[in-house]
């Protein structure tokens, strides 16, 4: 069923309230003391997310969420439409709380930061909403300066060089005069991706960035991000349901399902799990496949 004009400007409404409160976080420097922890394997996961549990009124979406995000990765998360996806990742940078369970980046405890040192945290994070979230109303150039300005480290010089230099890392050097209104779908979500590098985060969390793209410009996309990991040496997390593009970017794959992590590995792993529910997944198919048993369960829609 086709979404209604209403649930989408919801959708795109929501997403701009959650830039405003991402990008107008306060100051980047933070006082006072925050609980940490050390490493929990040799190979050090930057983010953790633990038995998280969250529900809206009766509707529980995660319940029992793990997922560790190792250093240097990019991390998909895939899943059927409407299962939490995007929920998970917004827990990383405090936009929501869990029921329970811990959310832990750098060694910090997300839920229990006090708001300054949430805010500190945030300046490490660049977040690529579903809708690009750019603000009709500035040019290109105020768009991606906008989280540069509020940290209040660089001066004018410094904060034009850093968004010129964004914008040429997503190949669009010539449009920082331009509005949003005058770009391509595309070209907005480029932009979207030089307003989060523009910060130089450690991570970055792209919510659905080919979503409504025609398949050249989602690989177009695509290959922004592999170049985001290879060049800036950025760790990633991205939010898809999009086959091709999950094996594109991602070095790790996990498939939430009913709440959980139903699958976590690398590329060659996922191709060839025999878990019936993330095979329907993978290979687009609308029953599960039970090797031939009666009775197949539909896909969810």
């Amino acid at each position: 069923m086709r979404p209604s004009t209403s649930l989408s400007k919801r959708k795109v409404w929501q997403g701009f309230t959650q830039c405003i409160t991402f990008l107008l976080s306060g100051p980047r420097h933070a006082l006072g003391t925050v609980q940490s922890r050390p490493p929990t394997s040799a190979h050090f996961q930057l983010i953790q997310l633990k038995d998280i549990h969250k529900a809206f009124g009766q509707k529980r979406v995660l319940d029992g969420f793990t997922l560790d995000v190792p250093e240097g990765e990019t991390t998909v998360i895939i899943g059927y439409s409407g299962t939490g996806k995007s929920v998970a990742i917004k827990h990383i940078v405090g936009l929501l709380e869990p029921d329970s369970g811990e959310v832990w980046v750098d060694g910090q405890n997300v839920p229990e930061l006090p708001r300054r040192e949430l805010y500190a945290l945030r300046s490490h994070i660049g977040y690529v909403f579903q809708f690009a979230a750019l603000f009709d109303s500035f040019n290109i150039g105020e768009n991606v300066a906008m989280g540069l300005r509020k940290q209040g480290e660089l001066d004018e010089r410094e904060i034009s060089e850093r968004v010129d230099e964004a914008l040429d890392l997503v190949d669009l050097p010539d449009v920082r005069d331009r509005y949003p209104a005058e770009l391509s779908g595309g070209m907005r979500k480029r932009v979207g991706i030089a307003r989060a590098i523009a910060l130089r985060p450690k991570y970055i969390l792209y919510d659905e960035p080919t979503t409504g793209l025609d398949p050249v410009t989602s690989a177009v996309i695509d290959q922004l991000m592999v170049r985001m990991r290879e060049k800036l040496h950025v760790t990633g997390v991205v939010i898809t349901h999009d086959m091709r593009s999950a094996y594109t970017v991602g070095t790790r794959i996990a498939m939430l399902y009913e709440g959980r992590v139903r699958f976590d590995g690398t590329i060659a792993e996922i191709q060839q799990t025999t878990d019936p529910i993330v095979r329907q997944f993978i290979e687009g198919k609308p029953t599960v496949d039970e090797q031939g048993v009666p009775g197949a369960v539909a896909a969810p829609v």
